[in-house]
């Protein structure tokens, strides 16, 4: 089958960035080719995939991120994301350094870079960390965030505050698993969104990264409502159904809630507690605690560093 010139330019771009520019294409090149080349990229991923978000960067050069996880199902933690860029003829190198100790995520260093690695970086995480709570398929979750980019996503325009300074950004919002017809298989993720902040006036374009799941205004498995008529009976039946379907998320998420109350919670201060800790809302004898967790990845500072001066050559030594 012949290439359309845009799948073309992007599979000629793509042979030089390794595994993770492999990974831009999951996330835009198959949009297009899914549409027969015809379709335009959405104004989403034209602002994330699609934008020199290092063009304004005076390598050698260090991104400093925050990343901060809250969950109500495991212990949360603050940690670092670094971006270490080089220069060298007119080409930009990163190495993105994911995380620290057993969260580490390891990601390979581009010889040429344009886009903000860091992103990437966020969402094959938050893709991985999907595929372990809920057994599902990376490519699934995968193909599902490309589409809600492609297909579903709200851009809109928003300030920020970087460094005491008000900058205009764009905010790009999307649910990938809002109306998946396979959303049975993992229903307490349904509600997650994933907000992507980028602005020119800031170094590197990428201001914020976020993914939260909140379920709190869901009723946890198991849940009567109170005064249900009896005409609802065969819509409560159905939904006993489905929430047997998600049988195997709930009992994970009740096995991490059980052995983190265990071993971290019990017995400490309110000031030792982890971030997560807080206590909800209390629940009906046997119904399991529905997940909700936030992860926010946030620019903190820019570093430049001293371009090293260039060794004398062998003449110059004599």
């Amino acid at each position: 089958m012949r290439m359309t010139p845009l799948q073309r330019r992007r599979a000629l771009r793509c042979l030089g960035f390794y595994l993770l520019m492999a990974l831009t294409t999951l996330f835009v090149a198959m949009h297009a080719g899914a549409q027969g080349g015809v379709a335009e990229l959405s104004a989403a991923e034209t602002l994330l995939f699609e934008t020199d978000h290092l063009a304004g960067i005076q390598a050698p050069a260090v991104l400093v991120y925050e990343f901060r996880r809250v969950s109500n199902v495991e212990p949360g933690f603050t940690d670092k994301v670094q971006l270490d860029l080089g220069g060298a003829r007119g080409k930009v190198s990163a190495t993105l350094h994911f995380l620290s100790g057993k969260n580490k995520y390891d990601l390979p260093a581009l010889d040429e870079a344009r886009g903000n690695p860091v992103l990437l970086g966020f969402l094959e995480r938050d893709i991985a960390e999907m595929k372990r709570l809920t057994g599902g398929s990376t490519a699934y979750f995968r193909k599902r965030v490309r589409m809600a980019l492609a297909e579903g996503a709200q851009v809109s325009p928003q300030s920020i505050t970087y460094q005491g300074k008000t900058l205009p950004a764009q905010a790009v919002r999307i649910q990938p698993y809002l109306d998946d017809p396979l959303h049975a298989r993992f229903e307490p993720y349904v509600n997650k969104t994933y907000t992507f902040i980028v602005s020119q006036q800031v170094p590197g374009g990428v201001f914020q990264l976020r993914s939260s799941l909140e379920n709190r205004k869901r009723q946890p498995p198991g849940t009567t409502v109170a005064g249900a008529a009896a005409s609802d009976a065969p819509a409560a039946r159905t939904h006993a159904t489905a929430q047997a379907v998600k049988a195997r998320a709930v009992k994970e998420v009740a096995a991490s809630q059980t052995a983190f109350d265990a071993k971290t919670v019990a017995g400490k201060p309110a000031q030792d507690r982890p971030v997560n800790a807080t206590p909800g809302p209390a629940l009906p004898p046997g119904a399991a605690a529905l997940p909700e967790i936030d992860e926010t990845l946030t620019l903190v500072s820019v570093v430049q560093r001293q371009r090293h001066a260039p060794e004398p050559d062998a003449e110059r030594k004599r």
